[in-house]
């Protein structure tokens, strides 16, 4: 089981330092992650000779946008692991969203991977799988934190901030290494951008910034509109005050000169 959920911003190189004999070595050039390995003691991996298997493994991938996704941690076990991130958190939003997807290894089926609802099933599960998986479930969380940013100010002072965050914090359009070096890789890549509608989300967010770029652009015009009619009223206000005050004079100097 795996489970998902969004910070604000994350530190990675002070995680990296904390958690030196934890750290998996990145196995390519993406440095917006990083993945945390621990060990997983149970009555099947104890015995010698025991294969070193991921689910022998407590698993966390850290994303420098937010994201946080773990794999095999029960969920009253979850706090502890998440406070090694949040004190290297930033920004820490007032609720985090969470989310599960399970992922199940089962080494003789026939194919490499077979989805479902909620559920991946993988003939074998190693770090790259982990760190694929991770990237479309984070991506995926963080789509719905800049989707529920609804209220009309935050969106007009964040509309494009919002756009620029996905496509280069989150890295929603970049093809993973892993991805591109190993095709059982992009099969669960694209199988999971697909299952979680990555590409139709993320074309939702730009419409409705997009409408709201629209509307307030509409609305500057409109009190723009307003203003210049107003300043328009002042100016003919001024003038016929102006014209009064040169008829009160005249009225005055002939009164005088009579």
């Amino acid at each position: 089981m795996s489970q998902i959920l969004t910070f604000g911003s994350i530190n990675l190189k002070s995680i990296q330092s904390d958690n030196l004999s934890n750290v998996i070595p990145a196995s390519s050039r993406s440095s917006n992650s990083i993945a945390l390995r621990f060990r997983h003691f149970n009555s099947e991996s104890n015995g010698p000779g025991t294969h070193e298997k991921a689910s022998n493994y407590r698993y966390m991938v850290v994303y420098q946008y937010g994201s946080a996704v773990l794999f095999n941690i029960e969920d009253h076990e979850a706090d502890i692991y998440l406070e090694l991130v949040r004190k290297h958190a930033s920004g820490l939003l007032p609720e985090m969203k969470k989310d599960d997807y399970a992922v199940k290894e089962k080494p003789y089926i026939a194919e490499d991977m077979r989805g479902g609802p909620d559920y991946i099933v993988l003939k074998s599960l190693d770090t790259d799988g982990i760190r694929i998986i991770g990237s479309v479930l984070g991506q995926s969380i963080a789509l719905d934190y800049f989707l529920s940013q609804k209220k009309l100010i935050q969106l007009v002072g964040k509309a494009n901030s919002h756009l620029a965050d996905v496509i280069l914090k989150v890295g929603l359009f970049e093809r993973s290494e892993i991805a591109w070096r190993d095709a059982k890789y992009a099969q669960i890549h694209e199988y999971l951008r697909e299952e979680y509608e990555v590409a139709q989300r993320f074309g939702n967010l730009d419409f409705k910034l997009k409408f709201v770029e629209h509307n307030i652009h509409f609305l500057q015009e409109v009190l723009q509109s307003r203003k210049s009619h107003f300043l328009e009223w002042c100016i003919i206000g001024l003038l016929v005050i102006e014209n009064a005050l040169s008829t009160y004079e005249l009225i005055l100097q002939s009164n005088a000169i009579s």
